[in-house]
């Protein structure tokens, strides 16, 4: 194995350096900064008490005429019996070939708050990868006794852990919305007549609505959970092991 040479250690060393000082930076003053900004959006028309009719779409899918049959065209019990036991014969919902309209766009209300909810759940994914690092760069080094702060930081070490994956699962969220409701509409373009796909899809939309009020909610909680425990725990973040601890051993 290759021996780090001199001018390879310190740049390593010059970079943690600068991930404590940027993060430190970071939770100190950008975090008060990043909640309050939150908060601020939140109370804002986009988020605050928003009617759910706001976020109901029209499909333009055209509910097609009925088909009437005449007692002429009715088959006889024979061969109607021939036909509904072959495998052709199983209906599979309307054929849907090419819709009036072109196509069936995605909710634009929603893609919009979407586009402005996606950004602040990467930075928190960003900031809480930021904010690991730092507390893992200053874990000292493994000592018997006095790791009182060193268990600090550990317990603290979790939470941003679970900030992130948390972060990480809101964006999965926001991305599998288009998939679900795309499975939505395509059960309406192939069953027009039934009316309880129509609504699935309206209620589909009111839901993702508040879900992304709780998802840009849990984002400015997120940031203000992570800023109160460093703050709280700051000192034993920074120094784990006192000083006159240790030297209260010799």
């Amino acid at each position: 194995m290759k021996k780090m040479g001199d001018a390879d250690s310190q740049q390593l060393q010059d970079y943690k350096e600068g991930v404590k000082q940027e993060a430190e930076e970071l939770v100190l003053k950008e975090f008060p900064e990043t909640i309050m900004k939150l908060n601020n959006l939140l109370n804002t028309p986009a988020f605050k008490n928003r009617a759910f009719k706001d976020f109901r779409q029209d499909l333009e899918i055209p509910i097609p005429d009925p088909i009437l049959v005449t007692a002429n065209e009715v088959d006889p019990p024979a061969k109607r019996t021939k036909r509904e036991q072959s495998p052709e014969s199983h209906s599979t919902g309307a054929s849907v070939n090419i819709l009036p309209m072109g196509s069936v766009p995605c909710n634009k209300t929603l893609v919009d708050l979407i586009n402005i909810v996606k950004p602040h759940i990467r930075k928190l994914v960003e900031d809480s990868n930021m904010t690991k690092m730092w507390i893992s760069f200053m874990i000292p080094k493994i000592e018997d006794g006095n790791n009182f702060g060193v268990s600090i930081q550990e317990d603290t070490l979790a939470e941003v852990q679970s900030v992130e994956s948390e972060a990480a699962g809101f964006f999965d969220q926001l991305s599998r919305y288009f998939i679900a409701r795309g499975k939505l509409v395509s059960k309406v373009a192939k069953y027009p007549h039934i009316e309880d796909y129509r609504v699935a899809v309206q209620e589909f939309d009111e839901k993702q609505y508040l879900s992304l009020w709780l998802v840009l909610s849990e984002t400015r909680n997120r940031y203000c959970g992570l800023h109160d425990i460093v703050m709280k725990n700051i000192d034993k973040i920074k120094k784990p092991r006192s000083s006159i601890a240790t030297e209260s051993l010799y």
